[in-house]
């Protein structure tokens, strides 16, 4: 396992749509494996692998308090949704900032596990809403691409400045993690 660096906003890598998974074997294994030591390392609760520069269609989750109900998610889609629900979100790539965004409490997904099989689930609340962000992510989005221009733009300012003083950003305590 290896720690990971996650790539920060406004990095332009973060931008690019991510093509389909078709590999199922041992280095997707050894990139999962990767993918969760570098979350749970930064206190995330999801990671897709464009955070970490692996322009691939896959995810990593673990909402759980006891970092021990690990979801990974190959070739993820969205294929319901349902209840309109403003959450305050936050992302390893956009480091302590936390805004409101409107996502959907409730959705169904289609996706691979690590093996290649193919399932359908339910998903709500935290975790519907962690599925839909990271999704996002392997299609080229961040969450501050719902908000204002202005918020955006000072989000971006005080990114650019933060990373010019300092060397490394500071890891932020998740407050969805106790």
């Amino acid at each position: 396992m290896t720690l990971r660096t996650i790539l920060h906003h406004p990095d332009n890598r973060l931008r690019q749509k991510c093509p389909d998974h078709e590999l199922f074997n041992n280095d997707l294994k050894a990139l999962v494996s990767d993918m969760f030591e570098t979350m749970y390392f930064e206190k995330g609760i999801g990671l897709s692998a464009i955070q970490i520069n692996i322009i691939t269609r896959v995810i990593t989750i673990d909402v759980s308090k006891e970092q021990n109900k690990q979801l990974v998610l190959v070739n993820p889609i969205i294929i319901e949704k349902k209840e309109p629900v403003l959450f305050s979100e936050g992302c390893l790539s956009v480091p302590g900032i936390y805004e409101k965004v409107e996502r959907y409490n409730f959705i169904r997904y289609r996706a691979k596990d690590i093996n290649g099989n193919e399932f359908e689930n339910n998903a709500s609340e935290l975790l519907a809403i962690c599925i839909q962000h990271e999704i996002d992510h392997l299609d080229g989005k961040l969450f501050v691409d719902y908000l204002s221009d202005m918020k955006r733009s000072k989000i971006e300012k005080g990114l650019v400045k933060q990373k010019r003083t300092s060397s490394q950003v500071k890891r932020i305590d998740n407050p969805y993690i106790k």
